[in-house]
């Protein structure tokens, strides 16, 4: 098959694969029939399945085109421009079949038929702006249509690099849909479905993108993308295979039920899943070196299209399955209780010793952060061993263990109590913006990876260009600053707890998320900017940095005093409606808090304060020693130059003396 017949041929058998997966799954899992009570109509209940597929397919071409476009294509040369056109076709598709899906959406919540006049107008703009489903797929439709503009407009790198991270954004809505919003895993479903989807796309994406520059590129920097997609592809798989598994197993709600129309489902995707994963490990390890001969090129793309046809698969029963009831929940009901209706999760048991140790909730996110860092770090460290060069062993053992720190803060027993206890809430607060960076910044990351990441030479971007775009942007020059980190570092904190933000992070999770990634960066680049050896243009000198230290402990000091001098309950709704009957009260409990802030918070920034008296010293040391060796090889200039200045001195004293015996013996 030649290029341009396969360009038409892979989207097509995408498109066709997928409806032909979701009208059968529908068919087999019932997600398409009447409704006893307001059904919507056969237009709507097959209809809204079957846009979602296009959505989704849309919404990958979009996405994964400008990933692949940034990770392995050159901004300014053809490949590049078709990943653009392709991404910005994408986009134009999602933005018209998300406003379509909207609207079935809106049908299928309250149905109605649709007519001209003001009365359904009314309804829908209702169902729009003040339902939670309606103003998702209002902001899908419209970040869609702003999408479709940039990328049309934009064709270099940085500005193709804000559009990537908007256009990953506008998926996120979408993970709230479904049936993920309403099980009791609230959380943890609608986490893995967003991981899910975002995942999912960078993957069917990017085999969109390689199907649509082939035609534009030779088979020897084909080679090479190829090469370079598989390693975005393995990353996704195994984000999509592990939250597909979360996201299976919270629906199935026991393996039991494996066998249902909805467990049945779930057993053909997880097929197409593994039937690609086999696939994309093929033709890394056989096919690609192959490219250069015609039988091979003409074999691998033969599996391009099964890959294609597989990804249809999933994606079609994807959208039935969301459609699709799941194994009803056996257990009898039971009455909801204040903190389920807050949290979505009942309360835990009383809080003892035992469980800093027993309490786990894994957070899928951070803990995909956490396993991707140390495996990157680990694999840095092994290059540079295998090639004959060395990195400390201790710089290793501290990323370690600051990952380690960030799991156990976002999945052990802090994320387990920090919705119920403030002082919960605080400790985990402290460690990760004071206590995590220090081992962070530590294990000098940057360092590691400017060292270990080979340098692209065709003028594309990998990860080693663009880490160390980001650490010498004007943006990351401002970030960097002293005076600037510090100000992050303590504004945030008061800006933080007496604003709604606080609020935010506990009604949602994405502000969870946001409060959890604010505080382990700005800690990180607090501790960075005085103690790290990652590069930054500017540091303070040390007396500077001892300074500000003093200053930062004083305000952090004055800022838990206040929280436990407040005679009201912060988030009062929230923490005092929890109905908890152990423990300290509410109002003891964020005393605690203040005093966890006060003096626990002081004990790394205390730490910090020693390793800067440390550096300084160090530093000092070196200085001298750097001054004794430079005598040795040229002299001392400046003792030379004074003595001499002393000798001038004494002999024109001598010259003045002898004068004035002269005038006494005339």
């Amino acid at each position: 098959m030649n290029a341009r017949a396969l360009r038409v041929a892979g989207p097509v058998l995408l498109v066709v694969v997928s409806l032909v997966a979701v009208i059968a799954g529908l068919a087999y899992g019932g997600g398409a029939a009447p409704l006893l009570i307001g059904d919507p109509g056969p237009v709507v209940r097959w209809g809204l399945p079957v846009a979602t597929v296009v959505v989704n397919i849309s919404a990958a071409t979009m996405v994964g085109s400008l990933v692949l476009a940034l990770f392995s294509l050159k901004a300014g040369e053809r490949p590049f421009e078709v990943a653009l056109d392709t991404a910005s076709i994408g986009a134009a598709v999602f933005t018209l079949v998300a406003a379509v899906t909207g609207f079935f959406t809106f049908l299928n919540v309250i149905p109605a038929t649709p007519t001209a006049d003001a009365v359904f107008g009314q309804q829908l703009g209702r169902f729009l702006v003040e339902q939670e489903t309606g103003r998702t797929w209002l902001i899908t439709a419209i970040a869609g249509a702003v999408l479709t503009v940039l990328t049309f407009a934009v064709r270099s790198w940085i500005p193709t690099l804000f559009v990537a991270i908007a256009a990953l954004a506008a998926l996120v809505p979408m993970g709230t849909q479904g049936h993920a919003g309403t099980e009791a895993s609230h959380t943890a479903a609608v986490t893995s479905l967003v991981l899910h989807i975002l995942a999912a796309a960078v993957w069917l994406g990017g085999l969109i993108l390689l199907v649509a520059v082939r035609p534009v590129m030779s088979r020897s920097q084909l080679q090479t993308v190829l090469l370079r997609y598989s390693s975005i592809a393995l990353v996704a798989f195994i984000v999509v295979s592990i939250s597909g598994t979360v996201r299976a197993s919270i629906g199935l709600v026991g393996w039991e039920n494996l066998w249902t129309p909805y467990g049945v489902l779930v057993l053909v995707k997880v097929v197409a899943l593994l039937a690609m994963g086999v696939l994309g490990a093929w033709y890394r390890r056989r096919l690609i070196a192959r490219m250069g001969e015609e039988p091979g090129s003409r074999r691998f793309w033969g599996v391009i299209l099964l890959e294609l046809a597989f990804m249809g698969v999933a994606s079609g029963v994807a959208a039935a399955l969301a459609r699709t009831p799941p194994p009803a929940n056996e257990l009898p009901p039971v009455d909801t209780t204040a903190a389920e209706v807050l949290t979505g999760a009942p309360l835990p048991p009383e809080f003892t010793i035992d469980r800093w140790f027993t309490a786990w909730e894994i957070d899928l996110l951070w803990a995909l952060v956490v396993a991707f860092a140390v495996f990157f770090y680990l694999a840095g460290a092994w290059r540079l061993h295998r090639r004959g060069d060395s990195w400390p062993v201790y710089r290793t053992v501290m990323w370690c263990l600051g990952m380690f720190g960030v799991f156990w803060v976002t999945s052990g027993p802090i994320n387990v109590y920090q919705d119920y206890l403030f002082s919960m809430h605080m400790i985990g607060h402290m460690l990760l913006s004071m206590a995590i960076p220090l081992l962070l910044v530590a294990g000098a990351p940057v360092t590691l990876a400017a060292r270990a990441i080979r340098k692209r030479e065709d003028g594309t971007r990998g990860g080693r260009e663009w880490i160390l775009w980001a650490v010498h942007n004007p943006a990351a020059k401002i970030l960097t600053n002293p005076y600037v980190t510090a100000g992050l570092f303590i504004g945030s904190l008061w800006a933080f707890y007496y604003t709604d933000l606080f609020r935010w992070s506990l009604y949602d999770h994405l502000g969870h998320v946001w409060m959890v990634a604010h505080f382990l960066i700005t800690g990180y680049l607090f501790v960075l900017s005085l103690i790290g050896i990652d590069p930054v243009p500017y540091r303070l000198p040390y007396p500077m940095r001892l300074l500000v230290l003093i200053a930062i402990m004083a305000m952090h000091a004055f800022f838990g005093i206040a929280i436990m001098m407040n005679s009201g309950l912060m988030v009062a709704e929230w923490f005092g409606a929890m109905g908890r009957q152990w423990g300290p009260t509410p109002l003891q409990d964020q005393y605690i808090g203040g005093g966890v802030a006060w003096s626990v918070g002081e004990i790394p920034t205390l730490i910090l304060a020693i390793t800067v008296a440390i550096q300084w010293s160090r530093s000092d040391e070196r200085q001298q020693k750097r001054r004794d060796r430079h005598v040795d090889r040229v002299g001392d200039v400046e003792l030379d130059a004074y003595n001499e200045e002393l000798a001038k001195l004494a002999a024109r004293d001598a010259r003045r003396a002898e004068r004035e015996a002269a005038r006494n013996r005339v």
